[in-house]
């Protein structure tokens, strides 16, 4: 009898110990932010073409597909044979044209010294000053018709128009290129991650939220809606989330983005109160200080205050104590 009184005051030890460290909570609903998982692409704040201004063959190609560069940097040569012809000729006309001037000047000079002997006519030193003049005339204009060429020449260095990574490059070494024809495609500027939502969500966006967003390897990033576009494309609403200190490599890789589209009250509970037996899941509530176990319908997982909680789509309802461990 001496044992049996001893082992039962254990057992009540026991209890009164194990309802020490219970705790009862009193459900409550709880308003959570309802999420959209979509996938976004990285894409490039500024993708630009750098462009020759002439053209004609591409002698020189300084960079390829992933380089970087800085803005301004020549990264290709564009020549055009016959700038060479052109300025050749225009240097050999200012040539002639000089040589003239000099022939002019110097019947200028001994007119003159005739018309001051007074074996001149005054007729004959104005034509040859009046000529004189006009063949400077002409030397100017071959002089700037020389430094069109040169410029010309000079529009063949195609420069990176903005630092940042070469996309694309659609041309090789010896091409014939166009005027204004694409030699590469520059991105740069940073990266933005733009989402494409179903638009039944266009209402709900707001701009400033927080998205969470999984980077590949399962690092997590929190960004913000920063631009909603105002056009809807094939029943999907465009949006961008900037994120900070964002570096790719890959333009138009995909990841994983939670976009806040609306909210919603649910009950939830620890979930350390969920207890599972036969297959189902159980709660303990604290009823006029009896405690009973109730069968629960569970929902998904819910991060509050740091802690997961558990949904509870049935079972349990507002004002409920829960007993917690």
């Amino acid at each position: 009898m001496k044992r049996q009184a001893v082992a039962a005051l254990g057992l009540l030890a026991g209890f009164g110990l194990a309802g020490a460290f219970a705790a009862e909570l009193e459900i409550q609903p709880r308003r959570i932010v309802e999420a959209k998982a979509v996938f976004g692409r990285f894409e490039a704040r500024d993708v630009l073409p750098a462009r020759p201004r002439i053209g004609g063959t591409l002698v020189r190609l300084a960079v390829s597909e992933g380089d970087l560069v800085t803005a301004g940097q020549s990264i290709a040569t564009v020549a055009d044979d016959k700038l060479a012809l052109q300025l050749r000729a225009a240097e050999a006309k200012i040539r002639a044209l000089n040589s003239e001037l000099e022939n002019v000047r110097a019947e200028f000079e001994r007119a003159r010294t005739l018309l001051e002997r007074g074996a001149g006519t005054q007729q004959r030193v104005d034509t040859l000053r009046t000529q004189m003049e006009v063949v400077r005339s002409q030397i100017s204009a071959g002089e700037a018709e020389k430094a069109v060429i040169i410029q010309q020449g000079a529009e063949g260095e195609v420069l990176a128009p903005v630092a940042g990574r070469i996309l694309k490059v659609p041309v090789t070494h010896g091409s014939v290129v166009m005027p204004g024809e694409p030699v590469a495609s520059v991105a740069g500027g940073g990266f933005f991650l733009r989402l494409a939502l179903p638009e039944r969500h266009a209402a709900q966006l707001r701009l400033g939220a927080e998205v969470p967003v999984t980077l590949e390897g399962g690092r997590q990033l929190t960004g913000h809606l920063a631009k909603i576009f105002p056009q809807i494309e094939n029943g999907r609403v465009i949006a961008d989330v900037e994120l900070p200190q964002i570096e790719t490599f890959f333009v138009g890789a995909r990841v994983l983005a939670q976009v806040p589209v609306g909210e919603r009250q649910v009950i939830a509970v620890p979930k350390g109160a969920l207890k599972a037996r036969a297959g189902l899941d159980f709660v303990t509530i604290s009823v006029k200080g009896a405690q009973s176990d109730v069968i629960v319908v569970t929902g998904s997982e819910i991060a509050i205050d740091g802690s997961v909680w558990i949904e509870i789509l049935s079972g349990l309802r507002a004002g409920d104590r829960v007993v917690t461990p």
